[in-house]
């Protein structure tokens, strides 16, 4: 069967997402997460994929929960799976939970292709240019699903914006400031999708909203694509060796809730097509995690 064009006009991109790892959660937990999310009004859960569950198979089983929750893998990567497979899930994703599924894409980080899975990392944006045709030449002839799944890229840096919006939907951007939003948009077009991930602090205090954003800016700062994406964007290598408070306060929001929905309106301002929000706090704290998503939540229909 031929592949139709993919159609979001049933997401209501605008209404801000999540963005969360929930490999911390077991089953029920998980179940209850999304129930929540959607009766909060978010209208997207975008999940990553390291080494722990399977994306495709945690969304299916968490979609049967859901009806209106458009989940997203942020970003599956291409080096777990060949194009055809990846083809064959995604379209049976995306008709298991009535098209409410958006496809991710991305070449991870060398440390976890060859390091991890042994694999060749030499041309990132080459592999993914011939993933890409591998899966469009991929038949499928299961159940059409009623809004095939668009395709977004992982896509920081000039080259895979372009290859975004040359040979995808869109991009997914992790770890940007409403600066790159506005670059990103200008490299992919008017028309394409940008879903960009913002991570947010609800705390007024400098010193202690600061504190935690490093924690979670220090598991990505040895990553060579982030530290190359930074420095794109102005942040000097002391910025980015000693995760300078103007780091910090570039990648993070924090502050009061009004502090972090000004930051949701700069992307959306910049041309964010979507925004999906990543709740930091201490490990293990699901009553500040939650605190956060319902001080944001853009409130159900």
């Amino acid at each position: 069967m031929s592949i139709a064009a993919p159609s979001f006009a049933a997401w209501d991109h605008a209404r801000p997402g999540v963005w969360m790892f929930t490999d911390d959660l077991d089953r029920d937990q998980a179940v209850s997460l999304v129930t929540r999310l959607e009766a909060l009004g978010y209208s997207s859960l975008f999940v990553p994929e390291t080494t722990g569950r399977d994306p495709f198979a945690h969304l299916a089983a968490l979609g049967e929960h859901t009806s209106k929750l458009v989940l997203a893998t942020g970003i599956a990567s291409i080096f777990n799976r060949h194009p055809g497979s990846m083809q064959q899930v995604s379209q049976t994703l995306a008709e298991q939970v009535d098209g409410r599924f958006l496809l991710g894409l991305g070449v991870s980080h060398a440390p976890m292709v060859e390091g991890l899975r042994k694999l060749d990392y030499s041309r990132p944006r080459a592999q993914m240019q011939q993933y890409l045709e591998a899966m469009n030449a991929s038949p499928y002839a299961g159940p059409p699903p009623p809004r095939p799944p668009a395709r977004v890229l992982a896509a920081l840096g000039p080259r895979m914006l372009e290859l975004a919006a040359e040979a995808a939907d869109g991009a997914h951007t992790y770890f940007v400031t409403p600066d790159h939003t506005a670059q990103a948009r200008q490299a992919l077009g008017p028309d394409k999708i940008l879903a960009v991930e913002q991570k947010v602090v609800l705390e007024t205090e400098s010193a202690r909203a600061r504190d935690l954003a490093r924690v979670s800016i220090s598991r990505y700062a040895r990553l060579p694509n982030y530290r190359k994406s930074w420095a794109r964007l102005g942040f000097t290598d002391e910025d980015i060796a000693e995760l300078s408070d103007r780091l910090v306060d570039g990648l993070v929001a924090w502050g009061t809730a009004a502090d972090l929905q000004a930051r949701i309106r700069e992307h959306y301002d910049a041309g964010a097509t979507h925004v999906c929000l990543q709740p930091v706090v201490e490990a293990g704290d699901e009553d500040a995690r939650w605190a956060v998503l319902e001080a944001l939540a853009p409130g159900a229909d």
